[in-house]
């Protein structure tokens, strides 16, 4: 007998977003999604490779400029309430994954 197909798990969601942080984010998205088209039409058009390099740079900054304010808003928010909510098993799981969170980001 065939088993029904798992249902996906509801994504989670930040406690708390700003809408100043959001609006902060998402025009720091759009000028990076506008630096990408740039990259895509630089190699359409075959232009010099170090040029396409410095852009690439520019748009990876663009990215670790969002992730900044992200990691700030986690740590301000869902983090803390984790921390603070008494639940010792949730404070745990929350210094591994922020423990993971600023290794990947450091790189």
């Amino acid at each position: 007998m065939k088993r029904p197909a798992a249902r996906p798990a509801a994504p989670r969601r930040a406690d708390a977003l700003p809408a100043a942080t959001q609006r902060a984010i998402l025009a720091r998205l759009r000028r990076a999604e506008g630096q990408i088209r740039g990259l895509q039409r630089m190699v359409e058009e075959e232009r010099y490779c170090p040029d396409v390099l410095l852009q690439i740079s520019a748009a990876h900054e663009s990215l670790r400029a969002v992730a900044r304010l992200l990691m700030r808003n986690h740590l301000e928010h869902c983090a803390t309430n984790a921390i603070r909510s008494g639940d010792p098993a949730r404070a745990q799981a929350t210094y591994a994954e922020l423990t993971d969170l600023i290794y990947k980001h450091a790189r």
